[in-house]
C-alpha cells in the first residue's frame, strides 16, 4: 500500500478546504485513484470525517470510487453518520460489516377452526394441554348389525382423528365406548333367549300353530296403536306374510298329511313369524329371566361384527374402548357425586336428575346444544327407552324434564346393587362416567351422530357439569351429519335399511370413504348411486395420474438424467402445485374441509394431466422429479385422510392386503420384458405385412392380460405404457368399452335403416306424377284443372289465390322430383 497512514490523513485533511461539494468529490475520487485504496486500507478519524462532508454518494458514475467509499464508511457507521457520533472499533479498524437484515412481512398463519356445536360457529381450535387432545365419541348400541349410519359417523370422526393427528400434528387420544346395557339390548336378549327355549322345548304342530295365532292377536294391537304410516305399512306386511304362512300348516294338519310335510310346514311358519312369536312370548314369559349372562352374549356378539366391521372399512381402533358392563361401579359413583350435589333425587328406587334445580344454578345452564329442543317429551321418552316410559315411571318424576340416572330394574332385567337398591345405568350417565373416567373432569372434543344432540348430549352435559361443579367439560361438541337413502331416511320400514356388509359388497372401503370425503362431514349425506358413481370416477382419474407417474418413473435413467433442466411449463406447474397446497391446507383448516380439499387435488392432477399431455404431443418426457413430487404429496394426502390403507409408497396399492409393494417390484419388470418383446414383433409384422400377428399381439392386450390385472397402452411414435390395476377393475373397463361398442353399432344400424327409409320415401313420392298428387285428397278439395291441380275446396268453395300460389309451388317442386325420376329409370338407376 503507498503511502503511510499518517501522509493519507494529512493528504486527505487537504482537501477539507475546498467547499464545493461536487468539487470536493472529483478532487477526492483523483486521490482515491492516485493512492490505490484497497479494502483493507485501515480509516483514520480523518478520513471518516472527510467523507462526512459528502450528503450523499455522487450520481455521476465517473465518480465511482467515491461512491464506493461513502457506502463503505456508512455502512461501518450505521446510523452514526447522520448524528455526529463517533466511528465504531469496526469502522476505526476498516472492516466491512454486514447491513441491517429485515425480516418479511410474510402472511399470518392459518389457524384450525372447527365447528363447535356448542356455539353453531367454527371456533379456533385450542387444545387444554398443548398438542395433547383428548377427544370422546360416543359409540354404538349393539343389538344388532351394524349399518351405514353407523359408517357415516364412524368413517368421518375417522377422518377428522386422521387429519388432527398426522396433518396438523396433535397428539390425540381417542376414547370410545360401547353401550351393552340398553333398553333395547335388553329386550332383543330376552325375546332370543325365549325363543331358543320355545324351539328347545320342540311343539307339536297344533301348538305351534296356536301359539302363532296369540301372537297375530296381539301384533293386531299393536299395529292399531302405530300412527306412522310407513312403520304401519312394514307392520302390515309382516302380519300378512305371517297369515299366509299359516295357511300351508291348516290345510296340512285338516288333511292328516304325513309328519315329514308336516314339520316342513311347520318350520317355514316358525321362520316366517319369529319376530311376532318373540314379542308375544316377551309378553307372557319376559319378567321370569332374570340370568346377567343372558342380556351380555347379545352385545358381545354383536360388538364383535362391530369391530370387524370398523376394520374392514379402515377405521383406526380407539386408544381406549370403555363398556357399560364393565364402569358400573364407575356409573353409581357419578350419581352418587351428582345427588350429593343437590342436583340429583331417589324416587321409587330410581334417580333421577333435577333439570329444575340444575337450570335454575347461576353457573349452570340446560340444552346447550339444542335449547329450543328441551320441553320435547317425545324426545324425551326416546331418550329414556321403551321399557322405561310407562305411566308408573312417568309419576315418579318431579317434572316431566327430568331424566333418569339410574333405573330401579324391573322383572326380566339385568341388576346391579347400589345404594338405591338393585338396580340398572340410565342411557345419558353412561357416557359421562366413562368419559370421566378416562378423561377427568374436561375433555377437547366431545363426538357423536347429529341426532344425539338432544337430549342424549344435552343431558350428558348437564349431569356431567352437576357432577364436577362446572361448566365446560366438553370444550368443542362435533356432530357428524345424518345419512340419506337415495334422498330417503334409512329405516327398515322403507326397505333401504343397508349394513356394512353389503355395502363392501358393491363398493370397496377405499370408495365409501371417497365418497364420505367428497362431503362435508357435518351436513346430510345421501348414499346413492349418483354418489357413488362420483366417487368411483374421483379414484380412477386418481389412480390413472398414479399410473401414468410409475410408468413415468420406471424407464431408465442415469443418476445425473433424474434433474432435468426446468423450462416455463414446469415452473408453471410448480407455481400451481405450490398453489394447490396451500389451497388445501386453508380447507383443512376451515372445519376440515375436505370435499374442497378434494377438490383442490383434482385441480392438481387436472393439470399435471395437461402437462404431461403437452410433453407426449411434442414426444417429449415429462420431468420426473416434478410429477414425483406431485404424486407423492397426494399419496399422503390420501394417506392422511385414510384412503390408502398400507404403506404404499406411490398410490393407490394393487392387489390384496400387504401383498401391493412385492406384487408391483416383482412383476413389473416381467411385464416390461413382455411389452418390449410384444412391439418388437409388432413392428417386424407392420414391416411384413403380417395382420395376423398384429391381431394376435391386440388379442393379449385386450383379452388375455386383463384377466391377470393388466392393461398395456399402445402409444404411436412412444414406448407402451404397462400398467398393473386390479383384475375386477380392468374386466369392468372392458365390459364398459365392449357396451359401448355395441351402444355404436345399435346407433349406426338404426341411422342407416332410418336413411333407407328416407331414400325410400323419396323414391316414392318422386314416382308420383304431378297431376296425380293432389287427386287422392278428395277429402280436402273437389275439383281439379286439366293439369290435377286443385280449384275448388272440400266445401266446393274456390281457392283463394294465396291457396293456389302455395299448390303451385309444391306442384312445380313435385314436378321435378318426377322429372329426375324418368332421367334415372333412363340410366337405368331406380327399380
Amino acid at each position: 500500500m503507498a503511502g503511510s497512514s499518517g501522509e493519507q490523513a494529512l493528504d486527505f485533511r487537504s482537501l477539507l478546504g475546498i467547499r464545493d461539494e461536487a468539487a470536493r468529490a472529483w478532487a477526492l475520487n483523483e486521490h482515491l485513484s492516485t493512492r490505490s485504496y484497497v479494502q483493507g486500507h485501515a480509516l483514520s478519524q480523518a478520513d471518516v470525517d472527510l467523507f462526512r462532508q459528502l450528503s450523499a454518494p455522487p450520481a455521476d458514475v465517473r465518480l465511482f470510487h467515491v461512491a464506493r467509499w461513502f457506502r463503505h464508511i456508512e455502512a461501518l457507521l450505521g446510523g452514526a453518520r447522520d448524528t455526529g457520533q463517533p466511528c465504531g472499533p469496526q469502522a476505526s479498524k476498516g472492516r466491512r460489516v454486514q447491513p441491517q437484515w429485515s425480516p418479511p412481512a410474510g402472511t399470518p398463519p392459518c389457524k384450525l377452526r372447527l365447528y363447535n356445536s356448542l356455539t353453531r360457529s367454527k371456533d379456533v381450535f385450542i387444545p387444554q394441554d398443548g398438542k395433547k387432545v383428548s377427544w370422546y365419541c360416543c359409540g354404538p348400541t349393539v343389538y344388532d348389525a351394524s349399518h351405514m349410519g353407523h359408517a357415516r359417523s364412524y368413517i368421518s370422526f375417522d377422518i377428522l382423528r386422521r387429519v388432527l393427528r398426522d396433518y396438523f400434528k396433535f397428539d390425540v387420544f381417542y376414547c370410545m365406548n360401547i353401550t351393552d346395557i340398553d333398553d333395547k339390548i335388553i329386550r332383543r336378549a330376552r325375546q332370543n333367549h325365549l325363543v331358543e327355549r320355545y324351539l328347545e322345548k320342540r311343539p307339536q304342530a297344533p301348538q305351534v300353530l296356536a301359539d302363532v295365532h296369540a301372537a297375530l292377536k296381539l301384533f293386531s294391537v299393536k299395529l292399531n296403536e302405530t300412527v306412522d304410516p310407513d312403520k304401519r305399512q312394514m307392520l302390515e306386511r309382516m302380519q300378512h306374510a305371517v297369515t299366509l304362512a299359516t295357511e300351508p300348516l291348516e290345510s296340512a294338519l285338516k288333511a292328516q298329511l304325513p309328519e315329514e310335510k308336516v314339520q316342513g310346514c311347520v318350520q317355514a311358519l316358525l321362520e316366517e313369524a319369529k319376530d311376532l312369536l318373540s314379542e308375544w312370548l316377551d309378553s307372557m314369559f319376559g319378567s321370569e329371566v332374570t340370568d346377567n349372562s343372558i342380556f351380555s352374549q347379545l352385545p358381545k356378539f354383536w360388538e364383535g361384527e362391530f369391530h370387524k366391521d370398523m376394520e374392514a372399512l379402515n377405521v383406526l381402533p380407539p386408544d381406549v374402548l370403555t363398556r357399560v358392563s364393565e364402569y358400573v361401579p364407575e356409573i353409581i359413583g357419578f350419581v352418587r357425586r351428582i345427588v350429593e350435589n343437590g342436583y340429583g333425587y331417589v324416587s321409587n328406587g330410581s334417580v333421577y336428575f333435577d333439570t329444575v334445580k340444575f337450570a335454575s344454578s347461576e353457573k349452570h345452564s340446560y340444552g346447550k346444544l339444542v335449547p329450543e329442543a328441551v320441553g320435547d317429551q317425545k324426545a324425551l321418552q326416546e331418550g329414556e327407552g321403551d321399557l322405561s316410559v310407562s305411566a308408573d315411571r312417568l309419576s315418579e318424576k318431579r317434572s316431566a324434564n327430568d331424566f333418569a340416572l339410574w333405573k330401579a330394574s324391573k322383572p326380566g332385567e339385568p341388576s346391579w346393587p347400589c345404594p338405591w337398591g338393585k338396580g340398572r345405568p340410565g342411557w345419558h350417565i353412561e357416557c359421562s362416567a366413562m368419559a370421566s373416567a378416562v378423561l377427568g373432569a374436561s375433555m377437547d372434543i366431545h363426538g357423536g351422530g347429529f341426532d344425539l344432540r338432544f337430549p342424549h348430549h344435552d343431558n350428558e352435559l348437564a349431569q356431567s357439569e352437576a357432577h364436577f361443579d362446572s361448566d365446560c367439560w366438553v370444550r368443542y361438541f362435533l356432530h357428524t351429519g345424518h345419512l340419506t337413502i337415495a334422498g330417503c331416511k334409512m329405516s327398515k320400514s322403507l326397505k333401504n335399511f343397508i349394513t356394512i356388509k353389503d355395502a363392501l359388497k358393491k363398493h370397496s372401503a377405499r370408495q365409501l370413504r371417497l365418497a364420505f370425503l367428497l362431503h362435508s362431514w357435518k351436513d346430510t349425506l345421501d348414499y346413492s348411486s349418483n354418489t357413488m358413481e362420483s366417487a368411483l370416477q374421483y379414484e380412477k382419474f386418481l389412480n390413472e395420474f398414479f399410473l401414468n407417474v410409475k410408468d413415468l418413473l420406471r424407464a431408465p435413467v442415469d443418476v445425473t438424467g433424474q434433474f432435468e433442466k426446468w423450462e416455463e411449463e414446469e415452473a408453471a406447474l410448480s407455481h400451481s402445485f405450490c398453489d394447490r397446497k396451500a389451497a388445501v391446507h386453508a380447507a383443512l383448516c376451515d372445519n376440515v374441509d375436505t370435499r374442497t380439499a378434494m377438490e383442490e387435488m383434482r385441480a392438481l392432477v387436472t393439470q399435471s394431466n395437461l402437462y404431461m399431455g403437452t410433453r407426449k404431443a411434442a414426444r417429449r418426457r415429462p420431468n420426473r422429479g416434478l410429477l414425483q413430487s406431485i404424486a407423492q404429496y397426494l399419496t399422503y394426502m390420501l394417506k392422511v385422510f385414510g384412503a390408502i390403507e398400507e404403506d404404499s409408497a406411490l398410490g393407490f396399492p394393487v392387489g390384496g392386503p400387504g401383498s401391493s409393494l412385492d406384487l408391483e417390484a416383482t412383476v413389473l419388470p416381467y411385464l416390461h420384458v413382455l411389452s418390449e418383446f410384444r412391439e418388437g414383433v409388432r413392428r417386424i409384422a407392420r414391416e411384413q405385412k403380417v395382420p395376423e400377428i398384429l391381431q394376435l399381439c391386440d388379442a393379449l392386450r385386450d383379452e388375455v392380460l386383463p384377466e391377470l390385472g393388466v392393461r398395456l397402452e399402445d402409444h404411436e411414435g412412444l414406448p407402451t405404457v404397462v400398467k398393473l390395476l386390479d383384475r375386477a377393475t380392468l374386466l369392468k373397463e372392458k365390459e364398459d368399452k365392449q357396451r359401448l361398442e355395441e351402444e355404436k353399432r345399435r346407433r349406426r344400424e338404426e341411422a342407416a335403416r332410418k336413411k333407407q327409409e328416407q331414400e325410400a320415401a323419396k323414391l316414392a313420392k318422386m314416382k308420383t306424377p304431378p297431376s296425380e298428387m293432389f287427386l287422392s285428397e278428395s277429402d280436402k278439395y273437389s275439383k281439379f284443372d286439366e293439369n290435377g291441380l286443385p280449384t275448388h275446396d272440400a266445401e266446393g268453395k274456390e281457392l283463394s289465390r294465396g291457396q293456389a300460389k302455395k299448390l303451385r309451388k309444391l306442384f312445380e317442386a313435385q314436378e321435378k322430383l318426377h322429372r329426375e325420376y324418368l332421367q334415372t329409370l333412363q340410366s337405368g338407376g331406380a327399380q
